[in-house]
């Protein structure tokens, strides 16, 4: 036990400094502002991992152009109900950034937020005709109201020039076309939440790598810090721990020895873009468009050649390009997928292996591919890509979840919150849509966590996201009013009414 005059109390400690520890910062000190919050960081600076914007697309996953979130069912029809949940989850991550602009958390939110369409592209009789159904599915709903469905080489050639030029249209395209869709800036966004952070008195320690954690006969836990410059080490005590750590949340989580965690493992996948340096592309350009993952490549593999918008100039990537490495961090270590393997999660990782053949497959195939390799791929989307106009990128690192499923175990795509029961630990596992729903699940950590103050705190979370506790898509007059607030708030009113 360490000396108790050298150890350092705090109400609340936040491991890693990417969004999702920046917004349940930022809520827990618009909730509760007597409360004490330590932050700790490994690297140098803030949303230098996967919230990083160049280390994901920023797309804001509302589903409206993922097509790996309306999947075509055995009977040819078209499932929209994962589309529709995530679109009401990123409804409520709208709500909050337009309160914090509001009230000062955040500022012009043209730093980390801009309107871009969101398009679906297909190409094929088969796929059109699915495309079709999707559009069929979802333009009735109220939250993808606008959505319209192209299937007229003439519209395709003025909406999307640079995918038209040299296209052989008597392969039938089709799009789903939102024009109300947003380019995010994660990286901006929760550089803007820590600052607001750090201005209330928030302790936000850069260069500090959390070693270990431990739980106390009092409930709460010891949690022991390396300042990475110096060497030296701290030790805090804290009520509260959120680990937000990305992909090193799962060997944190070990550490702490909680029974939720049991079970668990992760499945690293870096990832690849092919970055546009040639500013006419850029300009010919202005959508995210998203396609289909080839046969047999799992929903991560998805195409799309996205506009971005870093640090208010316009930008264009392609990818993903998937790779493989052991390691759970983009600046991590080749040990950490080996560290992780327990006895309670070798039979589950055991099994994905044995059933998710095309995935490794996949990654094989994604690994043996040069550049040149890369830009024939692109064709799809860019019939005359070149690549003197293109620069590979690494992205940021993901992992997957996997969960023990029986005897064996199954590879999750999605984020899931692991919480101790009695609510002083909790972290999230998993990848996308993860930043885009990043206050859906904040707020499921201060409800499992915090369930008594969370009685207490429910007006003022109302007040921060008016549609808490409502369906969006049940309530199309409380919809139409949020969607209003933000779109003026967040400076996306020029965009028609869709739900993104």
């Amino acid at each position: 036990m360490p000396n108790a005059a050298m150890t350092e109390k705090t109400d609340v400690v936040l491991i890693g400094a990417g969004i999702m520890s920046a917004t349940l910062g930022a809520l827990l000190r618009q909730l509760q502002p007597d409360w004490s919050i330590s932050m700790f960081e490994r690297l140098d600076a803030a949303a230098a991992e996967s919230s990083d914007p160049w280390n994901n697309a920023g797309t804001g996953h509302s589903a409206l152009c993922e097509l790996n979130y309306s999947p075509q069912t055995a009977d040819g029809s078209v499932d929209v109900t994962k589309a529709i949940d995530i679109n009401e989850r990123f409804q409520v991550s709208r709500q909050f950034w337009a309160y914090g602009v509001e009230n000062g958390i955040l500022g012009d939110p043209s730093r980390f937020i801009n309107p871009i369409p969101h398009v679906s592209f297909v190409h094929g009789q088969d796929d059109v005709q699915y495309l079709r159904k999707r559009y069929e599915a979802l333009a009735g709903h109220p939250l993808f109201a606008g959505m319209e469905y192209i299937d007229s080489p003439e519209e395709f050639t003025r909406r999307l020039p640079l995918m038209a030029r040299g296209r052989d249209f008597s392969d039938p395209v089709a799009l789903n076309w939102t024009e109300a869709g947003t380019d995010i800036d994660f990286g901006s966004l929760t550089k803007e939440l820590l600052a607001y952070l750090g201005s209330t008195g928030a302790d936000i320690a850069f260069g500090h790598e959390v070693r270990n954690l431990s739980k106390q006969a009092d409930g709460s836990w010891l949690v022991k810090v390396e300042n990475l410059r110096t060497g030296k080490a701290r030790t805090v005590n804290a009520k509260f721990v959120f680990v937000g750590a990305g992909g090193g949340a799962l060997p944190l989580l070990q550490k702490s020895g909680i029974k939720e965690i049991g079970g668990f493992a992760g499945f690293p996948v870096s990832g690849q873009f092919l970055r546009c340096t040639n500013p006419g592309l850029i300009a010919k350009h202005e959508a995210k468009v998203y396609g289909k993952a080839a046969v047999g490549a799992p929903p991560m593999s998805v195409p799309h050649l996205d506009t971005r918008v870093i640090n208010g100039e316009a930008g264009l990537l392609f990818g993903p390009y998937a790779g493989w490495t052991p390691k759970f961090l983009k600046d991590g270590s080749n040990a950490d997928l080996f560290k992780s393997i327990r006895p309670g999660n070798l039979a589950p990782m055991l099994g994905v292996g044995l059933t998710e053949l095309s995935l490794v497959k996949y990654l094989v195939s994604e690994l043996l591919k040069s550049q040149s390799g890369k830009v024939y791929t692109m064709e799809e989307f860019i019939p005359r890509a070149e690549g003197r106009d293109w620069e590979l990128i690494t992205a940021g690192q993901r992992v997957q979840i996997i969960r023990r499923k029986g005897a064996g175990g199954v590879l999750e795509l999605g984020t899931a919150v692991i919480a101790a029961e009695d609510g002083s630990i909790a972290g999230l596992l998993g990848a996308s849509p993860g930043a885009s729903t990043c206050v859906t699940a904040m707020l499921d950590v201060l409800q499992r966590c915090f369930p008594r103050e969370y009685a207490e705190w429910t007006p003022k979370l109302q007040n921060m996201v008016p549609s808490l506790g409502v369906k969006l898509s049940e309530n199309t007059s409380l919809f139409d009013e949020v969607w209003d607030w933000t779109s003026k708030t967040l400076n996306l009113s020029s965009a028609k009414h869709a739900a993104v």
